[in-house]
């Protein structure tokens, strides 16, 4: 039963990656598999799961992790990633968007939590605005 959750928090920590990019999850996702490989092997105690995943997980990051970024990166070249090729990009409002409260917009078929960038009047649904920055998981847009 343990090697079972082991493997699914693998395949949720790899799924996770997908949105971050930084191939950290993947890392810790392979060290919940090594993890879930040797509890189904050895019938680890809870204890000794958690060191196999710690050394494990570190042994990833340490190790495969540098590589796996450079040869990402060496491939990528100057091509822009999905974050960075958003701004100046349009977007529609799908609920009010402001300073302080933000709002939702869609961007590309996803939804969006967004802001503008000053206070003031909210710019309301359906109005076409323009992104200007993406700030962690929320789009700054301005009015186009």
């Amino acid at each position: 039963m343990a090697a079972a959750l082991w493997l699914i928090g693998a395949i949720l920590l790899a799924v996770a990656e997908t949105a971050a990019g930084e191939f950290t999850l993947l890392m810790l996702g392979g060290g919940a598999l090594v993890t879930a490989g040797a509890t189904s092997v050895f019938d680890l105690p809870l204890w000794a799961q958690g060191l196999v995943f710690a050394l494990s997980s570190v042994m990833f990051l340490l190790l495969v992790r540098p590589p796996l970024r450079r040869y990402v990166e060496r491939k990528r070249g100057d091509a822009p990633s999905y974050l960075e090729s958003l701004p100046g990009t349009k977007a529609r409002v799908l609920q009010a968007v402001s300073g302080g409260d933000g709002g939702r917009v869609m961007i590309g078929g996803e939804e969006w939590s967004a802001r503008t960038p000053y206070e003031g009047v909210a710019i309301p649904i359906g109005v076409e605005v323009t992104i200007v920055e993406i700030d962690g998981a929320v789009a700054i847009v301005v009015d186009s």
